[in-house]
């Protein structure tokens, strides 16, 4: 799948926002002219009702003699009411005015209308005090007839005694509300116009605004693509986006045949001039480097950085190493030609590995992995440039699906540990358990680690089984503590861990995590491990020193640690290899140097563990030349860990009394 990003999206995403922000705004001025609406209605039945009560207190006050309208009125009082009700209509002050008496019928109307109907309730309502209004039409009450006419405000409104403030009956009263449906429409009219350009404003603003964080959200999300597919120091394609030409390539060749080559390339002595000159200076070479490797090729070839001191190359139309072998002629010349870091002159060579499409493989994992062999191939016979052979490949398609399970193994709690005794000598005491990482695959059953730590060497991994290794072994420490505080555990450390600086801090982290202390815990290194960059290795290990960490030497007398380089190493113990332990009583010279061992690491002021102990004879001439401390299957296979605790319970007599008995292994 191509990663090069699709133009249009912001455009898309640009109207769809813009298109959505108008919903809002037209649902805005939607509930503001309902709310106007209505406060307008409310605002012309408040004034009715003001209206109503005004005339219902004159008409108390001066067109009736303030006797209950339960009476019939007298001819003086129809005389009155008519002559004002008349005038009334006809100034338009009113539409219709009618009296009911204290049973709620009317008792007037100036239009004869509303005589002989049933009590009005809310006349019934207005008896009780309460001033009732509506906006209504004319002729709806039930007692009305004819069509319903114009829109008015309907009043009920109790008529008092203007002496004795008692209620004497009920005015119904009908008020144009013709003026206040103008002055609603008219209000409308206005408030339209002012919501239009408010909200027109509004939206042009949400639109300006939406546009702007498009554009702004489409070119960050172009960063962020970019980002993702480049390398921030050189700026070249990184190792997705290379994964995504070389799956091109193949694509291009199954469709219009052809070839391309697929290179990486990695330098050599980088690390040492990094180390030496420092990361700016490091971070400048391969900087200057990336820009010959850019210069060296063609227009529609791909360089890409693909992490540390390690390049890419995607080589369309150069199908076999005859073509391949003058490009990266000219790319090694360019590589070793001399870089000036900061006034001082820098050279440095590379070795490459090369794949062919279609011929190495046809999908991009396959094809880096095949290049990767013969990159390996390169560095380790010097080669400069190695083409992949099917017969250097050690990585057969079993061992490349195991990468992946110990992947989830990691996750799904599939490792486990075991633990092998180290007894102290002569005491017998157990001192120290040393962790062993087990695989219990789901289907091929327990591993043992050469079957799949060297994997995890390769891949990376390593770091993930070694922090799970130290914190299991550190929560099941604890549990053992309480038998016997003062029992260690060692666990060891891989060659390609001690490169990295961040382990100290690693350590630490596990350490915290279970509440212990430095003093639990012993880290096994290998004399390997030193060869591979004694330098960092140093450096690794006196910041694990300083920190309070014991270090042990595993393996020692196999000869690839200088005595010199041995006395500056800050560590507390020497484990000699079980190579010369195991044959030490049929071979003088293996004794001589398991002799030698002991007493130069005495002299250090090292403990000295022997491990391969087997028989007692073996025990025995071990006691006899000092050592410190023993190992081995005489006194313990390696245990599960819930076999472990039951192991403990055996008393140190009694281990001292078998000891002392004829010898019988204790496996």
């Amino acid at each position: 799948m191509s990663l090069v990003p699709r133009f249009g999206a912001g455009t898309r995403l640009f109207l769809v926002f813009a298109t959505l922000s108008l919903l809002p705004v037209l649902a805005l001025g939607g509930l503001l002219a309902v709310q106007y609406r209505h406060e307008v209605q409310q605002r012309g039945i408040a004034q009715g009702r003001a209206q109503a009560e005004a005339i219902a207190r004159m008409l108390g006050e001066t067109q009736l003699d303030g006797h209950s309208l339960r009476a019939d009125l007298t001819a003086v009082e129809v005389s009155r009411l008519v002559e004002f009700a008349q005038n009334e209509v006809r100034t338009g002050n009113v539409t219709r005015l009618r009296l009911r008496g204290p049973d709620a019928r009317v008792v007037f109307s100036d239009d004869g209308s509303g005589f002989g109907g049933e009590p009005d309730a809310e006349a019934a309502e207005a008896l009780e005090g309460d001033s009732e209004a509506e906006i209504t039409r004319l002729n709806t009450d039930r007692a009305d007839v004819g069509p319903a006419g114009e829109r008015v405000v309907e009043v009920y409104t109790a008529v008092r005694n203007p002496r004795t403030q008692n209620v004497i009956g009920v005015l119904e009263i009908y008020l144009p509300y013709e003026g206040i449906a103008e002055e609603l429409v008219a209000g409308l009219h206005r408030l339209y116009l002012a919501l239009a350009l408010g909200l027109g404003l509004l939206y042009l603003l949400l639109a300006a605004l939406s546009g702007w964080i498009t554009w702004r959200l489409g070119r960050q999300a172009a960063q962020f693509q970019h980002l993702a597919t480049h390398d921030a120091l050189t700026d070249l394609p990184n190792r997705v986006l290379f994964a995504d030409r070389i799956g091109e390539a193949v694509t291009a060749v199954e469709r219009h045949g052809g070839g391309t080559a697929v290179v990486v390339i990695d330098l050599d002595r980088f690390r040492e001039i990094n180390d030496t000159l420092g990361h700016r200076n490091g971070d400048l070479l391969l900087s200057r480097i990336a820009e010959r490797l850019q210069a060296g090729v063609g227009p529609g070839d791909t360089v890409a950085r693909l992490g540390g001191d390690e390049f890419g190359l995607v080589l369309p139309g150069v199908q076999n190493q005859a073509q391949l072998t003058p490009v990266l002629g000219r790319l090694q010349e360019a590589i070793e030609e001399e870089v000036n870091l900061n006034g001082l002159p820098v050279n440095v060579e590379a070795s490459v590995g090369a794949v062919f499409i279609p011929q190495d493989g046809d999908h991009p994992d396959v094809l880096i992995q095949h290049a990767d062999v013969a990159l390996y191939v390169a560095k380790r016979t010097h080669g400069g440039a190695v083409c992949y052979d099917t017969g250097q490949d050690h990585y057969n398609a079993e061992r490349l699906a195991l990468v992946s399970e110990l992947r989830r193994a990691v996750q799904r709690n599939e490792l486990t540990l075991h633990y092998q005794p180290q007894i102290s000598q002569p005491g017998g005491e157990v001192g120290m358990l040393e962790a062993l990482v087990r695989w219990q695959h789901p289907t091929r059953g327990l591993l043992l680690p050469d079957e799949f730590i060297p994997i995890a060497e390769q891949t990376g991994l390593i770091d993930e089984v070694t922090r799970w290794v130290l914190d299991t072994a550190l929560a099941e420490l604890r549990e053992w503590r309480i038998m016997n505080p003062k029992i260690v555990v060692a666990v060891n450390i891989s060659a390609r861990s001690l490169q990295h600086l961040q382990l100290p801090a690693m350590v630490d982290a596990a350490l915290a995590r279970a509440g212990a202390q430095p003093d639990w815990l012993l880290l096994e290194i290998t004399e390997t491990a030193l060869v591979t960059d004694a330098h960092r290795a140093a450096a690794v290990l006196g910041q694990l020193s300083v920190a309070g960490h014991r270090l042990s030497l595993d393996d020692f007398g196999q000869g690839y640690t200088s005595l010199s380089q041995l006395s500056e190493l800050p560590l507390t113990e020497l484990k000699i290899d079980k190579s010369f332990v195991l044959n030490m009583l049929q071979n003088p010279n293996d004794a001589a140097i398991v002799r030698s061992i002991i007493d130069l690491g005495h002299n250090l002021g090292m403990n000295v563990v022997a491990e391969g102990v087997e028989d007692a004879e073996v025990d025995r001439a071990l006691l006899d030349l000092g050592c410190d401390v023993a190992q081995g299957f005489w006194f313990s296979r390696p245990l599960p860990a819930d076999q472990v605790a039951p192991w403990l319970a055996a008393t140190v007599h009694e281990r001292a009394a078998a000891r002392e008995s004829p010898y019988e292994p204790q496996h």
